[in-house]
């Protein structure tokens, strides 16, 4: 049986010591009290057993690993750090090969292919369709402003309003819990759009 405990423990310590601090966004925070908690919330809203509840909470656990490394293209990386330790945890070598695909398919654009990758993809995104929305957003401009992408305030909106919607939740719990304030969402960042362009 996979020790998700340690495994936990593992990840948690790494992430606290080892990610840069200037990654508003991409904390521990995003990892530990966002996307763990929603891929455990949809798997059991969709039925999904036990054992592949716990391989996709794992999934969850390792799958910003990678921006310890590099900000760009870290899912790869990700899924390295967990083929190189997973296994000390005992999980298999067909768990540790299922929980790098669930770690890959967060790569955007996101192309799900069966029940388990759409809960990782739409815990990973589950901010979207929350009420913390608009201060998750700064994080992440202010996260890429860091790493040299100066986005003005409003450019910002207007791309957060496109990736919004161009952003379809896959899983009927998803949509049950967030299309609502996700609409919602959108409705305020037309109106900062609608606001800044009477203003220009």
């Amino acid at each position: 049986m996979p020790d998700y405990v340690a495994a936990y423990l593992y990840i948690n310590d790494r992430l606290h010591n080892e990610l840069a601090p200037n990654l508003y966004y991409h904390s521990p925070d995003h990892t530990l009290v966002d996307v763990v908690p929603a891929a455990e919330r949809l798997a059991q809203m969709e039925g999904i057993s036990f054992n592949d509840a716990l391989l996709l909470k794992t999934a969850a656990l390792y799958h910003d690993m990678g921006y310890i490394e590099a900000y760009e293209r870290n899912e790869p990386i990700a899924a390295r750090i967990a083929g190189d330790t997973l296994e000390r945890f005992d999980y298999s070598p067909t768990q540790i090969s299922f929980i790098q695909d669930l770690i890959m398919v967060t790569q955007l654009p996101q192309q799900p292919r069966n029940k388990m990758e759409e809960i990782m993809c739409d815990a990973d995104l589950d901010a979207l369709g929350r009420d913390d929305f608009f201060i998750t957003s700064q994080k992440l401009r202010l996260e890429r402003i860091r790493y040299g992408q100066n986005i003005p305030v409003l450019d910002w909106y207007k791309l957060q309003l496109d990736f919004l919607q161009a952003h379809q939740y896959f899983t009927a719990s998803a949509h049950a819990l967030h299309d609502a304030m996700k609409q919602q969402n959108l409705r305020e960042l037309k109106q900062l759009l609608g606001q800044q362009n009477a203003v220009h």
